[in-house]
């Protein structure tokens, strides 16, 4: 007979293993030298270019504000550019440059490794539970925008 395990035993093992995951992945970028949340911003630019400062901070998860921070240090390290939009000229679109693009596929992968290496032990049905497990507590939650 399965042990009785309440809603609260998950939420501190959830906890305990976000923990272990946002460690895991802060140690393979700190060997790039970058933050997570300045790896994100980068990445998810990569991704979806060229795309404006509030669409970013809502896909990332952060305040604007926070968002407009990190994006200034990102454009003076050369690792993002801002372009005013042909449509809009008060628009300012992002658009990662060569050195930024170059760097967040190098994040990409060690994230990739990081993930690779914390989900080892699960087993392909076991990682598409939790996928579907996760999907359904997030299903009614909006993107973050707090900071």
């Amino acid at each position: 007979m399965p042990k009785s395990v309440t809603a609260a035993q998950v939420a501190d093992e959830f906890s305990r293993t976000a923990k272990i995951l946002v460690r895991h992945f802060n140690e393979r970028l700190g060997e790039h030298g970058v933050s997570t949340p300045r790896s994100r911003l980068v990445v998810e630019v990569a991704r979806s270019q060229p795309v404006r400062l509030t669409e970013l901070a809502l896909a990332v998860g952060i305040a604007q504000g926070t968002a407009s921070t990190l994006v200034d240090a990102l454009v003076r390290d050369g690792l993002l550019e801002r372009q005013t939009s042909a449509g809009d000229r008060r628009s300012v679109l992002l658009r990662v440059t060569a050195q930024g693009a170059a760097l967040a596929q190098d994040w990409t992968a060690g994230y990739e490794r990081a993930a690779e290496e914390l989900f080892e032990p699960l087993t392909a049905e076991q990682m598409s539970t939790l996928v579907d497990i996760l999907r359904t507590l997030s299903a009614d939650e909006t993107p973050a925008t707090g900071g």
